[in-house]
């Protein structure tokens, strides 16, 4: 089962104690410890993040006059000119919230493609006071929010991260950023999301203590244009053992995703659930983690895109496992800065019209 591999693979991956992760399986929805305009990916598992199915949303009619996303987006994803172009040509606000005790949540704005989207979240105190009690930031704690950011909106799965940004620890409000990026493509749906809670964890604590309690719901539509570019089908290459079929690459400003297929089922071994074999790390990196992606810019620069996330589905009568690598990039990359992309030494040049 690729699905519960995924998720094992990405437990291991994690750099925290056993109680914790124990902890973060159970919330079933990632978050992270972080630091202003910085971003700290948790978990990138198709089991997990199915529940983040897609966190896609626009125009949820706000009152009031809405935040443009260039002011939401710029100061996490870069804020030059071209950058911020872009985001004013494909990100839309949403303007969703709930108040629950004293505490809001907002949905702010969103930007996606094809199969990727970012948005933000903003949680507030109601009351204006500092978020975090005295002595305490994203420095010295790391934040889990429980819930189903977009739990709902599609079927089929997800992987993804999220993390926190705190741009002044002694304001009355934190973002909550998630990106996610799906098995199928998405530009409508209806979000239904659901925030159970914010949690801590603190260096010597055994377990995670609520911050702030409540159930938050938002709901709203998603209806924005793909700004994704599709690359590529049949063209072949060959490593570790196995012989890959390119099926697509999509690529955008905001991300990219490579979807290729084995010449040969890949069988999982019966390790418990939470412990990973060995043998089931190896085979992992021969279908997904070695596979190489490569995406050069136009000024000669070359992002080395080995974040990603996967999965794998295998199909032992026919003898094949598709592949899929995706993630959202660090930064907002305009289309015509993008020279070439490279899947397994394979290269495609990016159009520019």
């Amino acid at each position: 089962m690729s699905d519960l591999f995924d998720y094992k693979k990405e437990m291991s991956e994690l750099r925290f104690t056993e109680i914790q992760k124990k902890a973060l399986a159970e919330a079933a929805a990632s978050a992270a410890r972080g630091t202003a305009k910085r971003r700290r990916p948790v978990f990138r598992t198709a089991l997990i993040a199915a529940v983040m199915a897609a966190v896609l949303a626009v125009g949820a009619g706000a009152a009031g006059v809405l935040p443009s996303p260039a002011e939401i987006f710029a100061p996490l994803f870069g804020g030059a000119a071209a950058q911020t172009e872009v985001i004013d040509k494909i990100g839309y606000p949403i303007g969703a919230s709930d108040t629950v005790d004293g505490i809001t949540i907002s949905a702010d704005a969103i930007m996606g493609d094809k199969y990727n989207a970012v948005i933000v979240y903003t949680i507030s105190r109601d009351d204006g006071k500092r978020f975090f009690p005295q002595g305490k930031s994203l420095d010295n704690q790391m934040l889990i929010m429980d819930g189903f950011g977009g739990l709902g909106c599609i079927e089929g799965g997800s992987h993804g991260s999220a993390w926190f940004v705190d741009e002044d620890p002694g304001d009355d409000r934190i973002q909550y950023v998630e990106a996610v990026n799906m098995d199928y493509p998405v530009t409508k749906a209806t979000v239904n999301a659901t925030f159970y809670g914010l949690r801590y964890w603190e260096e010597g604590m055994d377990d995670a203590k609520t911050l702030y309690a409540g159930r938050w719901y938002l709901h709203y539509e998603v209806d924005y244009e793909d700004c994704s570019v599709r690359l590529g089908g049949g063209e072949t290459f060959s490593q570790d053992g196995l012989n890959f079929t390119i099926d697509e690459v999509t690529v955008s400003p905001i991300g990219v995703r490579a979807a290729y297929t084995a010449d040969k089922a890949l069988v999982w071994s019966d390790a418990p659930s939470g412990r990973q074999d060995p043998e089931d790390t190896r085979q992992m990196e021969r279908y997904l983690d070695n596979v190489e992606i490569l995406l050069t810019k136009t000024d000669g620069t070359v992002l080395t895109l080995d974040n990603c996330g996967g999965k794998i589905m295998s199909n032992e009568e026919k003898a094949i496992a598709l592949c899929t690598k995706s993630r959202v990039l660090d930064e907002i990359i305009p289309l015509e800065d993008m020279a070439s992309i490279s899947v397994g030494g394979v290269v495609y040049e990016i159009p520019h019209d």
